[in-house]
């Protein structure tokens, strides 16, 4: 049981980067649009070296259970070079507190709705679980969404601050996916040793 509930922290975790992806291209997209022809070209470079590395990362990410195990260090790093590919986009387009704002807030958005998507799945999982063992895993379901509200909390906050240079706002995201890891792992655990009967 414990290996599935790393799996499913596992494929939790590949699938919020995607999804953040997927959000902060589209974010960087609607926007390039609207910068001179200067800025225009430098943005459409980057833009194809972050699509480039979304799209690698969705490959890798698809791989086989076994082989998504031994990818995971692997994602990491691709993750940790997309990032740095975003703050250099920020970099070199100009601080673009607009863009930058809109960039946060697609990216909150998609954390958020991965949270909420995955106190769904482990409901779900939670309900196949015998009654006796139901008052652990709803208490972690339950702490899993205390934490994911608190989260958009302080990112509802970030948002309507506005002056935030990119680096905090990304912090900001970091500790939000940090929070979520780990309250992930601690409900799937729970609804793994409501599962495992005891000898």
């Amino acid at each position: 049981m414990p290996q599935r509930s790393s799996l499913h922290v596992y494929l939790e975790w590949t699938k919020q980067r995607i999804d953040e992806m997927d959000a902060t291209l589209a974010s960087l997209e609607s926007k390039a649009g609207q910068m001179s022809a200067d800025s225009k070209a430098k943005a459409e470079l980057l833009l194809a070296e972050l699509r480039k590395r979304r799209d690698e990362f969705k490959a890798n990410a698809q791989a086989s259970e076994p082989a998504l195990r031994a990818t995971q260090a692997q994602l990491e790093t691709q993750w940790e070079g997309f990032e740095a590919q975003v703050k250099a986009y920020f970099e070199t387009t100009g601080k673009q507190v607009e863009q930058q704002q809109a960039t946060f807030r697609a990216v909150a958005a998609a954390q958020t709705k991965t949270w909420l998507e995955a106190a769904d799945q482990l409901q779900a999982e939670a309900m196949k679980v015998a009654v006796a063992k139901r008052a652990d895993i709803d208490v972690a379901i339950k702490q899993l969404k205390v934490q994911a509200a608190e989260a958009e909390v302080q990112l509802q906050k970030l948002k309507q601050v506005g002056g935030e240079s990119w680096s905090a706002l990304s912090a900001a995201l970091a500790e939000s996916r940090k929070t979520f890891g780990r309250a992930s792992r601690e409900a799937w655990d729970a609804v793994n040793r409501a599962g495992t009967p005891k000898s």
